[in-house]
């Protein structure tokens, strides 16, 4: 596929392929964009950021609209793309592409809803015969950087929302999984998008993110990927509006009163879904010693039950990882919780870029499939002594993004909801879950910024305050 910029489909001077996880071969090829072709994006993005200003919130509305009804239409060929370039099953994929066309049916409902409000000025003292209100307009150029995991769910995240608030939107999508961003701009294009609102510049991030994210023209950043890079990003950005989604180690707490049904089946759900490549998956399971014995029988053959494959094949659970240096990382780490005491009770074996879904007990919080973010197909149980000490695990980690608790103690509950350093939390339920019209962000190092239609637009838009005097 080519890349879209400047109002034209453009090829580039060299080429990248873009490769089937499960079996290496090449789904397409895609341009790889330089910092020029990023100049070239900004430049037009700049006219189309006036261009989608002077929409009205209705018009803005009726585009996202038919945005996502091209997506519905066109359900089963985004879904099997998305799985040959990422590597999901594709009853995953499936469920990524119909989330996406909520993002859009949400994000054009907020099109209509930018308002303002009444400031009551003479509140302050010797201040009579003003009114003030507020008015919401564009950030002007939003930069969106996504990743791999989510390649056409991120986008919506991001492209959704920007154009709802009447900015033009730059994407640079994930270097291994560039095609569902562009074929998103495809449908965003014959929806009525105008020709200059929206870019997909595909390329290294290293040349042409830099490129993106340092330019003053870009008056927004929305980046979703890991802690280092947001951390260099926000460094880049200089003086402008930034969104940072970053990485996490989720902690779940079992407590000795919970479902044990629903933790054998939840647990496995949250922590293998797309091969753990998702930044709340749960990683980290917390349990006192009155449960940890039964919780672990339970566990072993849930996770051994798990079958890794073909992700087009309809039986397979777990496909592989999205690169094999990542699935050797995964196996490293692994090894290295064994060798300093921990139980491999299921999986462990890596066979070129599938790893199985593994289930280590035993674990230490300093080992590094504890206290830092795997990314990939294995959880490990750690004993506490006390609830004291589950919340205190819970919260040792520079992470804040998702953290859950299974328990039927509602003052427990309600105590970890409170207490527990997360951005989202769940109580009976695994820490993956998101909805797309919910807050969605983290605390600590986790970023800062909320995603989810209604909160993204608030992040893409300023407040003007206008005073009318006697």
């Amino acid at each position: 596929m080519q890349m879209y910029l400047a109002g034209a489909w453009t090829d580039g001077q060299s080429t990248m392929d873009v490769r089937n996880p499960f079996d290496g071969s090449v789904v397409d090829t895609v341009p790889r964009g330089t910092a020029d072709d990023v100049d070239r994006a900004l430049e037009s993005a700049t006219r189309g950021a006036r261009v989608m200003a002077a929409l009205t919130g209705y018009e803005r509305y009726q585009i996202l609209h038919r945005v996502a009804d091209l997506i519905v239409a066109n359900h089963e060929r985004l879904s099997e793309s998305l799985t040959r370039e990422q590597g999901k099953i594709l009853a995953e994929a499936r469920i990524e592409v119909e989330r996406a066309s909520e993002i859009f049916y949400l994000s054009a409902e907020e099109a209509k809803r930018l308002d303002g409000e009444v400031v009551p000025l003479d509140g302050g003292p010797g201040v009579k015969g003003k009114l003030g209100f507020t008015l919401r307009v564009p950030c002007g150029v939003v930069a969106a950087v996504t990743p791999f995991n989510f390649p056409l769910h991120l986008v919506g995240h991001k492209v959704g929302p920007a154009l709802a608030g009447g900015n033009a939107v730059v994407v640079k999508p994930a270097s291994d999984t560039p095609l569902s961003a562009l074929h998103l701009v495809e449908l965003l294009l014959e929806a009525g998008v105008p020709e200059e609102a929206v870019h997909c510049v595909t390329g290294s991030g290293a040349e042409i993110g830099d490129a993106l994210v340092s330019d003053s023209r870009v008056r927004k950043v929305s980046f979703t990927d890991s802690r280092d890079i947001g951390e260099r990003i926000c460094r880049q950005a200089g003086i402008k509006k930034v969104t940072m989604e970053l990485g996490s180690n989720a902690p779940v707490i079992v407590m000795p009163d919970a479902d044990m049904n629903k933790v054998r089946n939840v647990v496995p759900q949250t922590a293998f879904a797309n091969a753990g490549q998702v930044c709340i998956s749960t990683q980290r399971v917390i349990a006192p010693e009155p449960i940890y014995d039964e919780l672990v029988e339970t566990l072993v053959p849930a996770v051994k039950s798990l079958s890794t494959g073909d992700p087009l094949d309809p039986s397979t659970n777990v496909g592989p990882m999205i690169r094999e240096s990542d699935a050797i990382r995964v196996g490293e780490w692994v090894d290295e919780a064994v060798g300093a005491g921990a139980e491999l009770l299921a999986g462990g074996e890596r066979a070129g870029q599938m790893f199985e879904p593994t289930l280590l007990a035993n674990v230490s919080p300093d080992m590094r499939v504890s206290c830092e973010e795997l990314f990939g197909p294995a959880v490990g149980v750690t004993r506490v002594q006390s609830t004291d000490e589950a919340i205190a695990l819970a919260n040792d980690s520079i992470y804040g993004l998702s953290a859950a608790i299974f328990t039927q103690d509602i003052d427990v509950a309600l105590r970890f909801a409170r207490e527990v350093d997360s951005g989202n939390v769940h109580i009976n339920w695994g820490s993956q879950w998101r909805t797309d019209l919910m807050p969605y962000g983290g605390l600590k190092d986790s970023g800062m910024g909320k995603e989810g239609p209604r909160y993204a637009v608030e992040e893409m838009t300023e407040h003007k305050l206008v005073v009318i005097h006697d």
